[in-house]
């Protein structure tokens, strides 16, 4: 291992923003499979189970290619904010958020995270913000609205502690990408989500030997879920983890957080097409809303310092 800094590879386009894509498709998917993988597996026991297998597997990948770096004495502490932010945070705001408030509201706050990560970006990282990228936040986050405030019995139910968790999670994810875009200009896609991951890990023990261990022995496993498990692992906090950070690397983070939109776009797809879910014209619509807002945000031009 090599603690030097990791220079990006040139990628085209087209490769940035089939990985960044890649890695929504992943994490759309990774609700289905979590639903699934929740039939056997608590809350903690997952994250444990499913960062545990993934730590592995990138370790040892990690080693086999060569692309797993040392850390440089000076980045601990980054590294260490980077895992605080996300998994840990992010998911504790994200899951128990979502126990407590209807679906609608948590999925317009967690898509609010393109409209604040540029400013975020702008004054801790000096990254510019061009028109083009605040208008294409704009557009993408009215198409968000059109989707998620279809059909919802509970689109008014409120409650100040899971709003105050999905703003926990809005706000993790935001100071994640800005630590991630820092610590990029020195390691590799592998090297930051391994040492995320494996940190991650250990935050959460505490709270799995605390809480969930006790009563493991009271879980009755299945098969499907332990596969879904091992597709969140695989997918879910290895491949589509590696991909983001590789395209923050090359895009910045303002960019690569606006495909975050996509997440619920694709959610709903997936929805119709395994779960027969029918999608209103409202929904399709708003679909169509948010990938325009995309292509806007995604007009690079030059920004005079």
């Amino acid at each position: 291992m090599s603690n030097k800094p990791a220079t990006p590879r040139e990628w085209s386009k087209p490769t940035i923003y089939t990985a960044i894509i890649l890695s929504m498709v992943f994490w759309s998917f990774s609700y289905v499979w979590t639903n699934i993988a929740l039939r056997s597996f608590t809350v903690i026991t997952l994250l444990e189970s499913r960062l545990l297998v993934a730590t592995v597997v990138m370790f040892l990948f990690g080693i086999f290619t060569r692309q797993l770096q040392l850390p440089r004495r000076e980045d601990i502490k980054w590294f260490l904010l980077l895992a605080f932010f996300e998994p840990f945070l992010y998911f504790i705001g994200e899951t128990y958020g979502l126990k407590r408030i209807s679906p609608t509201i948590a999925s317009v706050m967690i898509a609010t995270i393109p409209l604040f990560a540029p400013f975020s970006a702008y004054f801790i990282l000096k990254e510019k913000i061009s028109k083009a990228n605040i208008a294409g936040i704009i557009v993408s986050f009215a198409g968000i609205v059109s989707i998620v405030t279809v059909g919802s019995d509970k689109a008014t139910a409120t409650d100040t502690a899971g709003v105050l968790l999905i703003a926990l999670a809005v706000a993790s994810a935001i100071f994640y990408a800005t630590v991630l875009k820092k610590l990029s200009a020195h390691y590799n896609g592998i090297t930051l989500v391994t040492y995320q991951n494996i940190i991650g890990f250990f935050y959460f023990l505490p709270l799995f030997l605390g809480i969930e261990a006790p009563h493991l022995h009271e879980i009755v496993w299945r098969t499907d879920s332990i596969v879904c498990m091992l597709l969140l692992a695989l997918f879910a906090s290895f491949i589509a983890f590696v991909l983001f950070a590789e395209a923050v690397r090359r895009i910045g983070v303002a960019r690569s957080n606006v495909f975050c939109n996509l997440l619920p776009v694709l959610t709903a797809i997936f929805s119709a097409l395994i779960l027969h879910e029918v999608l209103p014209a409202q929904q399709i619509i708003g679909m169509v809303v948010v990938i325009a807002g995309l292509f806007v945000s995604q007009i690079n031009k030059k920004v005079r310092k």
